[in-house]
């Protein structure tokens, strides 16, 4: 995922209205429900750390966009299921995996809230939800800091 997403980050023109960094404490996670993974803790029997957070909710909720920009990937990928990448220009971008239903494209634009996929349990996760990403020129952060939870 790192190599793709740096190859994406790269690639991908910016398509933010404004400047995605300007958003920082304002956005919105892109489900309801219980926040039940955190960045950095640890993530199956590897050592590995999580990445993201996990956000458990019932199937087929609607995801929505944290922000405006371009779909740059959609599709499957063993370990994320059903992943759904947006980039939001100044090299920042969204990651939504374990989808039940992928809604857009790459090169689909989406504008902040709207519905992009649906939580689901692909993956292999044995709960249903929304694993979510943020990362900046390639690197993971915790999203936790960017959005306001209430």
């Amino acid at each position: 995922l790192a190599q793709l997403v740096d190859a994406l980050a790269r690639a991908a023109a910016s398509a933010a209205s404004g400047p995605f960094s300007a958003l920082r404490g304002k956005l919105r996670l892109p489900v309801r429900g219980e926040l039940t993974g955190r960045f950095g803790a640890p993530r199956g029997a590897a050592g590995m750390v999580a990445k993201g957070v996990f956000i458990r909710a019932r199937e087929g909720q609607p995801v929505q966009a944290i922000a405006g920009g371009r779909v740059v990937y959609a599709d499957w990928m063993r370990g994320f299921g059903n992943l759904l990448i947006v980039d939001h220009g100044e090299s920042y971008l969204s990651i939504y995996a374990n989808n039940e239903s992928l809604l857009k494209e790459p090169g689909d634009p989406v504008a902040a809230g709207e519905p992009i996929a649906t939580t689901g349990s692909s993956g292999g996760n044995e709960e249903t939800g929304l694993y979510f990403e943020m990362r900046h020129l390639g690197r993971a952060f915790d999203p936790l800091s960017w959005v306001k939870l209430k």
